[in-house]
């Protein structure tokens, strides 16, 4: 089954020459079945790339996904054409008044500063608020995921001595999650950040359980005892180029990133990259996506008799 985007969306050419099956949404409704609604509040300065990149991961289940993108009210993206953003994305405020099966809130490139201080703090605040009560499933990733467990558990972030940058190898803790269904003994997931949340500060907050983790890496997947809510630190989302564009954009700028760890073969830039995480990023996804299927009611009103997410 497709996932549903609106007419003129850039990323259905690319997805459609991918053979990755996207449907525009008037086409669906001859079609007698209930989507699953979900939204992505979309926080990153290249929003066509990110868009493309969970489309991909979400169009690749039998299940039919109604995609809303939003962006941010508070604070105006410079990176993206202000056309594509009033064509295909909403704010909060046009929404807040709707309920989804889904909600994905991505990273943003604001992780070495303080919370408080990001330009759209207050309005973030406000959609992991509404995230509790009007959203079965909600996924936080990388920067995403730091800022919902500061906010909703206290748990801080720490700057790391060098970037955490590459591939690495990982391990699943809780063998018999949701969303870990499927998963072999050792796969790997890219990771690209300057921070960490502690492990002991996870442990201490009863909450919350890990589902996966690296030696390298630290803390991946982590999820409420409830299940409803998802953070990942890493980004099985990434394109096979992620890392080698961001990389050589560092160089450029003079920066001294190393080379992203495990990714090219040899380690050698001028070599090819090796993919190694995109299997266990579909199957991730398919199983968020199935988890949410299978326990979101029907008729998303029904959400008013269930307890806050995340408890």
């Amino acid at each position: 089954m497709p996932i549903l985007v609106q007419r003129g969306l850039p990323a259905y050419d690319i997805l459609t020459e991918e053979n990755v099956f996207v449907m525009y949404k008037d086409r669906a409704e001859s079609q007698d079945i209930r989507p699953l609604k979900v939204a992505i509040v979309n926080l990153m300065p290249l929003k066509e790339i990110t868009e493309t990149q969970l489309i991909r991961m979400l169009a690749n289940t039998p299940l039919q996904v109604d995609l809303q993108l939003l962006t941010t009210e508070s604070y105006t993206p410079t990176h993206t054409d202000q056309e594509h953003l009033n064509t295909f994305y909403l704010t909060f405020d046009e929404i807040k008044q709707q309920r989804f099966d889904g909600l994905i809130i991505t990273g943003a490139p604001v992780e070495t500063i303080p919370y408080e201080d990001v330009e759209y703090w207050k309005e973030l605040t406000e959609i992991m608020d509404y995230s509790k009560r009007n959203v079965f499933s909600t996924l936080h990733l990388c920067w995403g995921a730091q800022a919902a467990l500061y906010y909703h558990f206290g748990i801080d972030k720490y700057e790391m001595d060098r970037k955490l940058f590459g591939v690495f190898e990982h391990h699943t803790v809780d063998k018999r999650s949701d969303f870990t269904r499927g998963f072999d003994e050792v796969f790997y997931v890219p990771h690209s950040r300057y921070t960490q949340i502690r492990k002991a500060d996870v442990e201490a907050e009863p909450r919350l359980r890990t589902l996966v983790e690296s030696s390298e890496a630290g803390l991946h997947m982590l999820a409420t005892r409830d299940q409803r809510m998802l953070f990942l630190q890493g980004h099985w989302e990434y394109d096979w180029n992620t890392l080698k564009l961001e990389y050589e954009r560092d160089r450029a700028k003079g920066m001294d990133t190393q080379i992203p760890f495990n990714y090219y073969r040899n380690d050698d830039p001028e070599d090819y990259v090796v993919v190694r995480w995109s299997g266990h990023g579909n199957l991730f996804f398919a199983n968020w996506l199935n988890y949410v299927y299978q326990e979101t009611p029907y008729d998303l009103a029904e959400l008013d008799e269930l307890p806050e997410a995340g408890r």
